[in-house]
């Protein structure tokens, strides 16, 4: 490992945010060039190379790389790519109204049926209200980059923030909206359990 690797490592494992900043202009715009050639999804490659550094932010404090930063990257976007294209390929990527009926939709005869429009509008109905419950700033990143399908870059520039800001907004966002679905899809799979 070059020595500007260690140095850079040790700085991140010390919180140095000016480190992290470099690490993703050096790397994204690369990485994300990576991504694409494998998932062949523009957007998606942005959301896997924009995660696979924060959570090199995530675990900088017990951070143990032994060969080049670089490499490193690579190897870590380069496989959560093939989990991805292994993940919807065995059909576990699926929307979330299909995972939601999808063993009730064989009892019920048709998948849509009043009840699965109902759902799917109470569901949607969820989405937006855990979306609006967002604090500002967040619920503007969030909106941006999956309403209006626009790059991190295009975020930070017409916000004015760093992209790093973006990137953490995204995760807190997605993080909190894992969170409170969770409890909601758990209560509708054990009421159709039951069907």
């Amino acid at each position: 490992m070059e020595s500007t690797d260690r140095l850079l490592i040790e700085r991140l494992k010390r919180g140095d945010e000016q480190s992290y900043k470099f690490l993703y202009d050096q790397y994204y715009v690369f990485l994300c060039y990576i991504a694409e050639s494998y998932v062949k999804d523009h957007f998606m490659a942005e959301t896997i190379v924009g995660d696979t550094i924060f959570h090199l932010w995530e675990v900088r404090e017990t951070l143990e790389i032994s060969i080049s930063l670089r490499a490193y990257l690579i190897t870590s976007v380069r496989n959560r790519c093939i989990n991805c294209l292994t993940s919807e390929r065995d059909g576990h990527e699926v929307r979330l109204s299909d995972l939601l009926f999808e063993n009730i939709s064989g009892k019920m005869g048709s998948e849509q049926t009043p009840l699965k429009r109902l759902l799917d509008a109470e569901l949607e109905n969820e989405i937006k209200k855990i979306i609006e419950e967002l604090p500002k700033e967040c619920r503007n990143v969030f909106k941006k980059s999956r309403l209006e399908e626009k790059k991190y870059a295009e975020i930070a520039h017409e916000l004015g923030i760093s992209i790093n800001t973006v990137k953490y907004h995204m995760k807190s966002a997605l993080s909190t909206l894992q969170g409170k679905l969770e409890k909601y899809l758990l209560l509708l799979l054990l009421l159709f359990s039951k069907i």
